[in-house]
């Protein structure tokens, strides 16, 4: 398998968080356009933000929580040769959960099934670092 097959997962979630960024300055925008709020209620986070756009902080920031241990997995695979097939297809199904997650987050935004969402990607990255711990093992 060529190695550089699981950098591909981390250039697709790249993708998702500068669409969410894009996103957030349109929404942003549109909410300062209708007057419902001003641009210096974003000094801070906690100044009142609309729903509207509040999701979209709120899912770019849910990108660097969880996301950088499925960065750190990729990197540590691909760097001690521990590619394989089963970690690539858990990389790629690790970002597809990510794309319904923000998906679910930045439109009906329904807590229940979102986490739901969140608990499966968080399985999917056990499986990827459980890879990766047998890879350093040399049980895989």
């Amino acid at each position: 398998m060529n190695p550089t097959a699981m950098l591909w997962p981390m250039v697709a979630h790249f993708v998702l968080v500068a669409a969410l960024y894009a996103l957030l300055g349109l929404r942003r925008r549109q909410a300062v356009q209708s007057g419902k709020v001003r641009p210096s209620q974003w000094k801070l986070r906690s100044n009142g933000e609309p729903e509207i756009s509040a999701t979209v902080s709120n899912n770019i920031m849910n990108q660097f929580e969880l996301p950088v241990l499925f960065h750190v997995v990729c990197l540590a695979l691909y760097v001690t040769a521990g590619v394989s097939w089963i970690a690539v297809i858990l990389a790629w199904l690790f970002v597809a959960l990510r794309y319904v997650h923000a998906f679910e987050h930045v439109t009906s935004n329904r807590p229940p099934l979102r986490g739901m969402i969140f608990g499966a990607g968080f399985l999917v990255l056990v499986l990827m670092w459980g890879c990766f711990a047998l890879h350093l093992a040399g049980l895989a």
